[in-house]
């Protein structure tokens, strides 16, 4: 089923300086707030958002093609689609 499965919104990643806190990470690709959930995958139950805890300030490089083997960061999957 096509609903099941994460929209690719785009063949990079998105490199953000991050401050320490809680952070959720569109896992459906549907947000219109990315890398962040907006509460869009309420009507796609099976991908929900990912929890992340920012210990350190820092660089982080946030997944967008929503198919990383270590979301919700880049490991570049992304160069394979």
């Amino acid at each position: 089923m096509e609903e099941s499965k994460p929209i690719v919104v785009d063949k990079h990643s998105m490199k953000l300086i991050m401050e320490p806190g809680t952070y959720f990470w569109c896992a459906c690709g549907r947000s219109k707030k990315q890398p962040f959930c907006d509460g869009s995958h309420k009507d796609f139950p099976p991908l929900k958002p990912v929890k992340v805890e920012i210990k350190e300030k820092g660089l982080v490089k946030w997944c967008l093609c929503k198919y990383s083997k270590t979301p919700p960061f880049c490991d570049n999957f992304h160069r394979e689609l």
